[in-house]
């Protein structure tokens, strides 16, 4: 089984092929660091990037009763753009809108590719232990939060295994420097929306115990654009497959991340905050 990259991708890798010396690596950063998103024009919409998790040959967990992880990302996040389009505030953009395979670097590229203000990635993992459910948010960190995390990363950054033979590793070094991408406001944004989601879903739907945590997501690598991966369930509980493979929850799912999705950009102010919320 091909190694699973735990910060991030590999698309950066050349230009840090150097010798760890600081002078070195500073000089690679502020290069590379700069961002990459077009400036957001005036009235402009920001664009939100939902990434339906897996998909295509990439099935994710197979739930307790046979139900496809790609399939239920796949319908959330369709549901989610249809109210987020509905509140007339945001472009949403999906990474797929069909059951096809895209490597977690193009998931990325994409929301750079098109200024992403937010990435929002939707996941309903499996876990060895069928009692555990319950919604959780995660946002991208070096050294995860906890053992339970840090396989959940692995197995998510594992869907480029699919990818075939472009996959590359990095030495630690590398995904070290790699980390320092990620910039402080990046991070700071990607934690204010992790706080959104826990906090709106927390009025709908079960939370995982400790529902904010980290890891090293390569999903979430976009060093200017806050990202967060949201599990809504796991597929290894018989109530959380039950749940999700229920239209009407995941409405109620999606209706709890379109809250917080308003939260997040009026509590940032911009780049453009909606002046009314939708009900529910």
């Amino acid at each position: 089984m091909i190694s699973r990259r735990l910060i991030l991708g590999h698309g950066a890798v050349a230009t840090f092929l150097l010798p760890s010396v600081p002078a070195l690596a500073d000089k690679a950063l502020a290069t590379v660091a700069a961002p990459v998103r077009p400036p957001l024009r005036a009235g402009a919409l920001p664009v939100v990037l939902l990434d339906p998790g897996h998909g295509g040959k990439d099935p994710g967990a197979i739930g307790v009763s046979g139900t496809y992880e790609k399939h239920v990302a796949l319908a959330s996040a369709m549901e989610l753009k249809r109210q987020l389009e509905a509140s007339g505030h945001y472009k949403v953009m999906l990474t797929r809108t069909r059951d096809v395979f895209i490597p977690l670097e193009d998931r990325v590229a994409l929301a750079q590719r098109h200024g992403a203000s937010l990435f929002v990635s939707m996941h309903a993992d499996a876990l060895l232990d069928h009692g555990v459910r319950g919604a959780s948010v995660y946002t991208l960190a070096e050294h995860a939060s906890d053992a339970q995390t840090a396989a959940l990363a692995q197995r998510e950054n594992a869907a480029d295994r699919f990818a075939g033979a472009n996959f590359q590793g990095t030495t630690p070094e590398v995904a070290r420097i790699l980390a320092s991408l990620v910039r402080q406001e990046t991070r700071v944004g990607s934690a204010r929306m992790a706080r959104s989601v826990v906090g709106e879903m927390g009025r709908d739907v079960p939370l995982l115990q400790n529902p904010s945590r980290h890891a090293g997501f390569v999903v979430l690598k976009a060093a200017d654009i806050p990202s967060v991966l949201v599990e809504m369930g796991f597929m290894s509980n018989k109530q959380d497959e039950a749940a999700l493979r229920q239209a009407a929850h995941r409405t109620l799912v999606a209706t709890a991340m379109r809250r917080a999705i308003d939260a997040y950009f009026a509590q940032a102010g911009g780049p453009r905050a909606p002046a009314t919320r939708m009900a529910g």
